[in-house]
């Protein structure tokens, strides 16, 4: 079952890679640039603060719980599961 797990999430993360490869093309049309900034700096104040704080201590006890016991089976069913097309954009 942890396989079957594994194989869909690495598809799922193959489909991802290869959309964002494939499926988007972006071409930059205009040049950027940073605006012109002036930072002068005078005077100022950082606030102070005192705070007190309490404390939290984590132990560990062993108590007594009652869990179900479980037995899991599983068989296997033939289903019928979605396809997915990817078409990249035309040129390049």
């Amino acid at each position: 079952m942890k396989t079957s797990t594994a194989v869909i999430a690495g598809l799922a993360a193959i489909l991802v890679i290869a959309f964002a490869i494939f499926f988007i093309d972006i071409d930059q049309t205009e040049e950027g640039a940073l605006p012109d900034v002036d930072v002068s700096v005078e005077g100022g104040n950082l606030p102070e603060f005192d705070a007190q704080t309490g404390s939290v201590s984590v132990t560990e006890e062993e108590v007594d719980v009652e869990v179900p016991d479980v037995e899991v089976t599983t068989e296997e069913k033939t289903i019928t599961v979605p396809g997915v097309e990817v078409t990249p954009p035309a040129g390049d």
